[in-house]
């Protein structure tokens, strides 16, 4: 990592650039692979799944049957920490869903809001090196907590056709029951615009590489919703004295591991502690399978030694940083002064990992600086809110002044009538 020593603010812009990426070259091919979806549905798919995957599917949308044969070969101890997992992810969402509460504003005039699940979502749960079968739970639970009536899984085939087991058990066991073997753009291109096999779906969640990341922003122009804008995972770590370096390293390594584009920020209160963290590091790198992306990763992070804690939360909060680990004096303090980040990790035995996995929040959360306006993935992505009214005549008769008066006011005299022939009727019925 480069180490920076207390910088002045007007660096702090080009300090916390996140590594940039040209998306422009592959927008054109991006956007073929969406057209071949679009106008030729599975025959297209299974062309692109031969020539990116090298799989020749016969038939994408797997068995019941299918999901199960997968799902049993898992590892029992997986099978019962995906089980937990789930629980407490249940526990933590379920308690999102917010009750009707219907409101008089003045007398005769009610008001709600209900909350409405997305009738149809779709999912997609990377493959490849690392399969992400966590990602089944915490984008599959809120789902079917919301009410989502049709829940669409992609996920890319291995060679023979089969997926990874655990990702076939965490969806057999939410009870996703629409899962098929399909990745890449393919896959949200099959999602957005429905094919003879696959259903159109409303909206789009899931982490991908830059190619699917390039599809979803797409297919946003066709109507298609996705969950947030999404690049490179990221951690910052804020570590002072109390910080505990074996700790504060896995922690940055187990961010660096996701890939090369994966960008680590460590702020410290002083060189000292930057450089046990340093050792740390070197010594656990070393033992990583994938301690050539971690090593890639870090090439590209920096450690940032500010003394004033005021003004490292001013740093952390312009950063706006996806996971936030907080080891630190006071740490608990700290964290409600901090309005920009996806999650927070309070103290030294809050490690992201347990985020990402089972504590029970989610980990499908804002990068890239977005956490300054986006929120992390919760039962709320996947509903709508729809409000309501209801007047009695008494209540019409209350507010129908103030409604005629503003109607004029903008000159739509249609308004104003639609509301006085209503009032004319009533006091002729008196």
């Amino acid at each position: 990592m480069k180490l920076v020593i207390n910088p002045n603010k007007n660096e702090w812009p080009e300090l916390l650039q996140r590594p940039s990426f040209d998306a422009n070259n592959l927008l054109p091919k991006v956007q073929e692979v969406l057209d071949a979806v679009k106008t030729r549905g599975d025959e297209a798919i299974k062309e692109y799944t031969l020539a990116f995957d090298q799989v020749n599917v016969v038939d994408c949308k797997l068995s019941a049957e299918q999901i199960n044969q997968f799902a049993s070969s898992l590892d029992t101890n997986v099978k019962k920490a995906i089980e937990v997992a789930k629980v407490n992810i249940e526990k933590f969402h379920q308690t999102q869903l917010q009750k009707v509460e219907k409101m008089e504003t003045m007398p005769g005039v009610w008001c709600w809001r209900k909350s409405v699940g997305i009738e149809k979502v779709g999912i997609y749960i990377p493959g490849g090196t690392a399969p992400l079968f966590s990602t089944v739970l915490m984008l599959g639970i809120p789902a079917i907590i919301a009410g989502c009536k049709e829940i669409v899984l992609c996920t890319p085939p291995n060679k023979d056709g089969s997926i990874h087991p655990a990702i076939a058990y965490a969806a057999q066991l939410i009870g996703i029951k629409n899962v098929y073997t399909i990745g890449g753009v393919q896959a949200i291109g099959a999602m957005a615009f429905g094919t003879a096999r696959v259903p159109k779906v409303y909206k789009i969640f899931g982490p991908g590489n830059q190619y699917v990341t390039a599809a979803k922003q797409l297919v946003q122009q066709f109507g298609t919703a996705i969950d947030m804008p999404a690049g490179p995972s990221e951690v910052c770590v804020w570590a002072d004295e109390t910080a505990i370096p074996e700790f504060v390293a896995a922690d940055l390594l187990s961010q660096a591991e996701h890939g090369a584009d994966s960008q680590v920020l460590l702020v410290a209160t002083n060189e000292q502690i930057v450089s046990k963290i340093d050792e740390a590091l070197a010594i656990q790198l070393s033992l990583l399978p994938r301690k050539e992306f971690a090593a890639q990763a870090l090439a590209n992070s920096k450690a940032i030694v500010i003394q004033e804690a005021f003004l490292a939360i001013e740093l952390i909060n312009e950063y706006a940083p996806e996971h936030l680990i907080l080891s630190i004096q006071n740490a608990e303090a700290v964290a409600e002064k901090i309005w920009n980040a996806g999650s927070v990790f309070i103290g030294n035995y809050s490690p992201e990992s347990v985020g990402d996995y089972a504590s029970g929040t989610n980990h499908t959360l804002p990068t890239n600086g977005y956490a300054k306006a986006y929120s992390g993935v919760s039962v709320d992505s996947f509903v709508k809110k729809i409000t309501f009214q209801q007047l009695t005549e008494r209540g019409l008769t209350n507010i129908a002044q103030t409604v005629i008066d503003m109607a004029k006011a903008e000159s739509l005299e249609a308004h104003a009538q639609a509301v006085k022939i209503r009032v004319d009727l009533i006091n002729k019925n008196k």
